[in-house]
């Protein structure tokens, strides 16, 4: 498959999902090509967001920028990488294991500019206001009812894209909550996911910002599981057909095509090779 993201040719700063126990503290996502070193800073949130740095509680292995550059921001319960020139996340990545697929905290009520995006690019809840699109969680908050805290970060705005509410609330929805069957069978599931921008222009809505509107969202999800390691990717168009996770399945290569990132990098070279070809939705989806 051609990549539609041949543009994005630069590396992605990496994530450290070392939250399952199960990795080594190698980034999660990135670029085979280029080097990466840790990276961390000491400074309030607000301070970092001014100077576009991250915030006191990140700690990221920093690879070179794409296009305008990124930032990788670390909240409780997942990591983002967010496009100051779409307005919205490269990709959200979070580890969901047994213990967090369900919990007592409520569904939040309410969506918070993220304080640790600089302020030219701080998307406000506003900004989506009448414009025909859910503020769709990519982080979902379903996956965050085990912290007060979890569940407040992943109401951040740099967690949103613009998407059709018949797929936020439709197949979206419906794959969240098998991801969260799969990770009480599995004992834990790495996941990453974001929208997939395959034209040249893009649609626009917003008030004080201009967010470009995906033409699609991808997701990747690794189980570890051992002696049972799998992995699997599944796409979805951004618009209002009727669509649904057992149709949108492709292998974790298919879905680096797609979107220009390397996915589960850290794994072992012969593992990730093994497990990124494979497209077998039965591997999850047990009865």
């Amino acid at each position: 498959m051609k990549s539609v993201f041949a543009g994005i040719c630069g590396a992605i700063l990496a994530l450290l999902l070392v939250d399952c126990g199960q990795l080594p503290k190698k980034p999660l996502i990135g670029n085979n090509n280029s080097p990466y070193k840790e990276q961390s800073t000491h400074s309030s949130a607000q301070k970092a967001a001014d100077s576009q740095q991250l915030p006191s509680t990140a700690t990221a292995y920093e690879l070179p920028a794409i296009a305008q550059g990124e930032m990788i921001v670390r909240h409780t319960g997942y990591t983002l990488s967010y496009n100051k020139e779409h307005n919205t996340p490269n990709w959200s990545a979070w580890c969901l294991t047994a213990e967090h697929t369900d919990g007592p905290v409520p569904r939040g009520k309410k969506f918070w500019d993220d304080p640790a995006i600089p302020t030219p690019y701080r998307v406000t809840y506003y900004d989506y206001k009448e414009s025909g699109y859910d503020r769709g969680h990519m982080c979902p908050a379903g996956d965050m009812k085990w912290s007060e805290e979890a569940m407040h970060d992943c109401f951040y705005m740099s967690n949103m894209c613009p998407q059709m509410g018949t797929l936020n609330s439709g197949a979206w929805n419906r794959l969240e909550a098998k991801c969260r069957e799969w990770a009480k069978r599995e004992g834990a599931l790495y996941i990453v996911c974001g929208p997939v921008y395959d034209n040249k222009r893009h649609e626009q809505i917003g008030i004080e910002h201009a967010i470009d509107v995906p033409e699609g969202f991808f997701k990747a999800i690794l189980s570890l599981k051992k002696g049972e390691e799998k992995a699997i990717a599944f796409y979805f168009y951004n618009d209002e057909s009727r669509q649904s996770y057992k149709t949108a399945t492709l292998s974790v290569d298919e879905a680096e095509e797609l979107t220009g990132l390397d996915l589960f990098c850290a794994l072992d070279d012969s593992l990730e090779q093994r497990l990124e070809q494979t497209n077998n939705l039965r591997d999850f989806d047990k009865r």
